[in-house]
């Protein structure tokens, strides 16, 4: 697996999800699952075959986010190099194209929230951003066809 950078916030909203999963989401599709049971012919119990379906769902995301927690690396926001575009860093870039200029935040996968203005470095945009620096052009292959950003600033 590869390794999961977040911030500490992120690291303990992860933690708290598993533990809520392990305790409180776990027990409850066991209750599910033995009412259905009680409720007689499991051949043709289709709420059986449901809450079994449930429990495996919920067993997926908890080994899922089991790896992500073994995987997970912490980022200082003050430790973070402003030199080039990377992970944590603000950078403020213009839109060739349309002359808009934005700040984004490079932030993991678990992270990215567009409305917050916080891109996933595996995005399209945050991979062609990735080790540009100030004056630099990236250009991006986006969905909606190649996009060309200037890097105005750089900033933790």
């Amino acid at each position: 697996m590869s390794v999961l950078y977040v911030s500490k916030e992120t690291l303990e909203q992860m933690k708290e999800e598993l533990h809520r999963m392990r305790t409180v989401d776990r027990p409850a599709a066991a209750r599910a699952i033995a009412e259905a049971r009680e409720k007689g012919d499991l051949k043709e119990n289709a709420e059986y075959d449901a809450a079994k379906e449930n429990q495996g769902i919920l067993e997926a995301r908890i080994k899922k986010l089991e790896g992500d927690l073994a995987n997970a690396r912490i980022l200082e926001a003050d430790n973070v190099d402003t030199s080039k575009v990377s992970i944590l860093t603000k950078v403020t870039i213009t839109n060739l194209n349309t002359r808009k200029q934005l700040t984004y935040q490079i932030v993991s996968e678990k992270e990215a929230n567009l409305k917050l203005n916080k891109i996933s470095i595996t995005s399209p945009i945050g991979k062609g951003l990735m080790g540009k620096v100030i004056g630099d052009v990236a250009e991006v292959q986006a969905p909606s066809g190649m996009m060309k950003f200037k890097v105005e600033n750089i900033s933790a």
